[in-house]
């Protein structure tokens, strides 16, 4: 296994709010921070919206909330299809110069705002939406909170016919791939799960894994991470702002 040394991703300042003394269920959680997010919408502009359980919350919470925005920018199909289902209007980001806030979930996020994204496998139209977006706001509930990345596999998606080399190029860097059979991505694509993996320097390892041919990119959020993350915890919500 391959650890990559530390960069220093910086130190981070934690505001915590407790919202409630009881026990939070973990669904409880993550409607938590999809209605604190609505604090971060910036009216009458565009919003990037993620994919994912909690973005799905997210989106309710938008369309249940009295704001006005011009609309949103998806980042995958099925994220688009339940924007338009609640009459919010949707444009492609070609057609969308400036986005103050992105809002997505993660499958891990550290407190440095880096993050492990793609588990629904629309790893590439979440990146693209992040960079272009001003601010990045993750929304996420306490079990995705880790102090090192690579618990959960990390996704990479690739080319279809380099999915071999890209593999064997992959368990050279210590990690176990496995093809996600049956699964292809909304730009025509599949993806290699990796697991065994100690993400110590996640941005080394990002830039490492998307120079080899083939890959269209790695599911590793460390060069564009979080802005700030809102954590559902079992005693309410928390907010960190991470300083890189």
């Amino acid at each position: 296994m391959i650890h990559f040394p530390s960069f220093g991703l910086g130190c981070q300042h934690r505001e915590s709010k407790v919202q409630t003394p009881t026990t939070v269920t973990q669904d409880e959680q993550k409607q938590l921070v999809a209605r604190e997010a609505l604090r971060y919408v910036v009216e009458d502009a565009w919003l990037g919206v993620g994919s994912g359980s909690t973005a799905n919350m997210f989106i309710d919470a938008l369309a249940a909330s009295r704001l006005r925005i011009k609309g949103a920018v998806a980042s995958s199909v099925k994220t688009a299809e339940r924007l338009k289902a609640h009459r919010i209007d949707v444009e492609e980001l070609n057609n969308v110069s400036d986005i103050p806030v992105y809002i997505d979930g993660a499958d891990e996020v550290t407190a440095a705002g880096a993050m492990i994204k793609g588990g629904g496998g629309a790893l590439t139209r979440e990146k693209i939406v992040a960079a272009a977006a001003q601010k990045f706001v993750c929304i996420a509930d306490q079990s995705k909170k880790v102090d090192v990345l690579g618990k959960f596999p990390l996704p990479v998606e690739v080319i279809p016919m380099a999915r071999s080399y890209v593999a064997r190029e992959l368990v050279r860097l210590g990690g176990y791939p496995q093809w996600r059979m049956g699964f292809t991505t909304d730009n025509g694509n599949v993806i290699l799960d990796v697991s065994d993996l100690a993400i110590r320097n996640p941005v080394a390892l990002e830039d490492r894994i998307n120079a080899i041919a083939g890959v269209v990119t790695v599911g590793l959020f460390a060069r564009r991470g979080a802005d700030v993350i809102l954590l559902g915890t079992a005693q309410g919500m928390e907010t960190i702002t991470p300083h890189r």
